[in-house]
């Protein structure tokens, strides 16, 4: 059974890792514990490049800019909306998201990381930490998107 993707706002996702191979988490500043922590994501503009748009996400995101790409996904990864989940207007009639994710490598300093970047902040906080806790720290329902994200990425992991 195929899944109708166009019933899924296109979205980027980014796993940024650093030197050492160890992935950037960020807490989400309106998400309670205990499933707060993610990687950047977000939309794509109508007509932009997916690999523009993931960083451009992750520059508004985390203050980066400065990074080397390692790699993506061969295909859209969807996911669906929980019930109940409070969503902008834009989105009605949408299941949920299909994303493309990206890897990433830091080549300047850590010191760029400036959550305030761009206006109202996304994370209120950041840690180092390895890539396969990312599907313990999202929440429930985007979980198998972070397995298998882990599993692509995993060649680039400490």
């Amino acid at each position: 059974m195929s899944i109708d993707l166009s019933l899924y706002r296109p979205n980027v996702g980014v796993v940024l890792f650093n030197p050492a191979g160890q992935v950037w988490f960020g807490r989400r500043a309106d998400t309670p514990e205990p499933w707060n922590w993610q990687f950047p994501q977000g939309g794509v503009d109508d007509g932009e490049d997916l690999e523009a748009a993931a960083r451009r996400e992750l520059h508004e995101e985390t203050g980066v800019r400065s990074i080397a790409l390692l790699g993506r996904t061969s295909e859209w990864i969807p996911y669906d909306f929980p019930e109940g989940l409070p969503s902008p207007k834009s989105w009605k009639g949408l299941k949920g998201q299909r994303q493309q994710w990206f890897a990433f490598r830091l080549t300047g300093h850590e010191d760029e990381i400036d959550l305030n970047a761009h206006g109202e902040p996304e994370f209120d906080a950041w840690r180092w930490g390895r890539l396969e806790e990312a599907p313990s720290l999202i929440v429930p329902f985007k979980r198998p998107v972070y397995e298998q994200v882990a599993r692509v990425f995993g060649e680039w992991a400490v």
